[in-house]
């Protein structure tokens, strides 16, 4: 009679195992060398990081690779979408450590437009540099980031006067958007108009809604002004200048007088005189925060269908001392009298109260999802 087969030795089964999966760990850090390689061959060349056409004939050969192996194609395929995307996010790390490659920067507005100018302070002296794009709306320039023609987007979010600006968190809904940093700017609002003009002549005065609504006390003052909505501050201040009518006057920064050659006719016309604006940094990715930093966590969510969840929420946030700094709730479009909640919490993501209190929160919530975590800024 034959020898009955030895028993299989489990150990050094998982030893081999392990063997095999730091061969796979070394090539794949081996293919990150030559994504650099490609990096820097695309930088030359101008060319876009991402090339959907040939992702997915590659998809396809390996699809077809997997299946003579006698491997699930479906898998591989999801295996090596992630590959391609740890591709993808490596070539652009690669890009802006890079001190000699402008960051792009899209912002809404003009030259002279807060966001323009809270966009400077924030870029300003980076090396390599900052190339700031504007655009008509905050949706362009969230849209310019999504589409890869800008690496971030800055835009205000809300300011201490005129309070939630709407738009920006409807866009961050979207869940294309991450939130990478935040930046807090004082407003001073100034009067502008053509060189020569007087207070007592103008009759009309132009401006972004949100500029308006922070000089309610002044136009109260002065009866005789009629507000007008414009899409940017600096926008309606260029306006003034094209449009020669002593008139007419704009509410924007003095830097926009510098800029468009006007006339600041009064200073510091805000209802507070702390008025400032938060922006949020957005990018397609998130950015690692240093454990020790001071950081801030930005959530949405929907609230589950029970009595007190919203309450029972806070409840549990304040039990593992975070301290929450913003509570805002939007309409849900695709349901009546339903809302969607944006939170703040001054909190590492990474830190055990948060993630106790994300994992405690599901039962409370139809959605919850991370919207960013960032060092937060002094002034918010």
């Amino acid at each position: 009679m034959s020898e009955p087969p030895a028993p299989l030795d489990l150990g050094s089964l998982r030893h081999r195992i392990e063997a095999i999966d730091h061969q796979i760990l070394e090539l794949l850090a081996a293919r990150l060398a030559i994504v650099d390689e490609v990096a820097a061959a695309k930088l030359a060349a101008a060319s876009p990081f991402r090339d959907r056409t040939r992702e997915d004939l590659l998809i396809a050969r390996l699809r077809a690779r997997a299946v003579e192996l006698g491997l699930d194609a479906h898998e591989i395929e999801r295996l090596y979408r992630v590959v391609l995307d740890m591709s993808v996010a490596h070539q652009e790390a690669v890009v802006r450590d890079r001190a000699d490659v402008p960051r792009k920067v899209a912002y809404q507005g003009v030259e002279g437009s807060y966001s323009h100018l809270a966009a400077q302070r924030r870029y300003g002296g980076r090396a390599g540099g900052a190339l700031l794009i504007g655009h008509d709306s905050f949706r362009a320039a969230a849209a310019a980031v999504e589409h890869g023609a800008a690496d971030v987007a800055l835009l205000p979010i809300e300011n201490s006067t005129a309070g939630s600006i709407n738009e920006t968190y409807d866009l961050l809904a979207g869940g294309a958007l991450t939130i990478t940093g935040e930046v807090v700017s004082a407003v001073e609002h100034c009067l502008l108009a053509l060189p020569g003009a007087s207070l007592d002549r103008i009759t009309r005065v132009r401006s972004h809604p949100q500029a308006l609504a922070q000089c309610q006390r002044w136009f109260a003052a002065h009866p005789h002004l009629t507000a007008e909505i414009e899409f940017d501050t600096a926008g309606a201040a260029r306006g003034v200048r094209d449009g020669g009518d002593p008139t007419q006057a704009a509410i924007a920064s003095a830097a926009a007088a510098t800029t468009y050659g006007l006339q600041i006719v009064a200073r510091a016309i805000q209802d507070e005189a702390t008025n400032a604006t938060r922006f949020v940094e957005v990018a397609l990715r998130p950015t690692p925060v240093p454990p020790d930093a001071t950081a801030k966590t930005s959530l949405t969510f929907t609230l589950a269908d029970r009595p007190g969840a919203l309450g029972e929420i806070l409840t549990r946030i304040a039990a593992r001392g975070l301290s929450l700094t913003k509570l805002e709730s939007r309409p849900l479009r695709s349901a009546r009298w339903q809302y969607r909640f944006y939170l703040d919490v001054l909190g590492h993501l990474a830190a055990a109260p948060l993630q106790a209190v994300l994992a405690e929160l599901g039962e409370l919530t139809g959605e919850l999802r991370v919207l960013g975590c960032y060092p937060a800024d002094a002034g918010a």
